[in-house]
């Protein structure tokens, strides 16, 4: 299935477009994921027991906790092993953290990078390291799909969507598997309030809006609605505006959004001033640097 061309063919129902991330954003599923699937695997199939506790704690820095929050799993698990490479505990103990070199090989030559298209490469590119990233993430697909259900939307962020789906097109923007996000969506039946869901395999955040928005609606009718650096990032490369749901104070900063940032979406006087202050506030929340390498 081409799944950009599922986003480049998209015609404009409305006047004005939102992208809106779906983790930690419209439902309060990051933490639980992030702490109960995706850690307690890695420890398994990387084999990382002996230093749980520092893997936790680089984990949550990176996956909830920083500017890295809510990006790609396979990026950000580059990202976790580099920062713990980085920590003196694990230099003085010697452990031998697993090589990423395939998993990096891999990304460098992939666009989309999702579950099938690494499946698909590990059949003809076998290595033990990258084996071992494969089990890793089927096995969270796996047991998020098989366990995690009941994760309510943020109270404010249901109220909004069923407001503005009657005037504005909404597109999710995601790099959750495909699978996960509809059944998600399903589950709380809010999947009929929006045009299209955009996971991992549509390719990134930025390449969702540039093929479902851009160049389609005005730039000041474009609006990404989430809670991580990359998505702001996403925004700022397509030149189009963006409001933050700040880590911790979600159902506030929606209920912001639709008190204030909304009416300033539609009347053309979100951008400037207003704009700027929004994401000075947000990158206050996401630390670049992890407090543990000044202990």
């Amino acid at each position: 299935m081409n799944y950009q061309k599922i986003l480049s063919d998209l015609k404009p129902d409305h006047e004005f477009f939102i992208g809106i991330d779906s983790d930690g954003c419209v439902f309060d599923s990051m933490e639980v994921k992030q702490k109960e699937f995706f850690i307690p695997n890695a420890l398994k199939y990387f084999g990382l027991f002996a230093i749980s506790g520092l893997v936790r704690e680089t984990w949550e820095f990176v996956n909830l906790y920083s500017i890295y929050r809510g990006g790609n799993r396979f990026t950000s698990l580059i990202k976790v092993f580099e920062l713990l490479s980085g920590r003196k505990e694990i230099r003085a103990s010697g452990f031998e953290l697993p090589d990423m070199t395939s998993l990096k090989k891999w990304i460098r030559s992939e666009s989309k990078l999702s579950n099938s298209s690494l499946r698909k490469y590990f059949e003809s590119n076998y290595s033990p390291g990258l084996e071992k990233v494969v089990k890793w993430t089927e096995a969270v697909n796996e047991d998020i799909s098989r366990w995690l259900c009941n994760i309510p939307p943020f109270p404010h962020a249901l109220t909004a969507i069923k407001d503005i789906s009657g005037f504005a097109d909404l597109v999710i923007v995601s790099q959750t598997p495909l699978e996960a996000l509809n059944r998600e969506w399903e589950e709380h039946d809010l999947k009929k309030y929006v045009k299209a869901i955009a996971g991992q395999e549509h390719g990134t955040k930025t390449e969702h809006i540039a093929l479902a928005a851009k160049n389609k609606y005005p730039d000041n009718n474009i609006l990404m609605i989430g809670d991580a650096k990359g998505d702001l990032d996403a925004a700022k490369s397509n030149g189009i505006l963006f409001f933050p749901i700040i880590p911790g104070k979600e159902d506030e900063s929606w209920e912001n959004f639709m008190y204030e940032g909304l009416e300033r979406f539609v009347t053309n006087s979100f951008s400037g001033s207003y704009a700027n202050k929004l994401i000075i506030d947000f990158e206050r929340y996401l630390p670049s640097f992890p407090a543990f390498f000044s202990r």
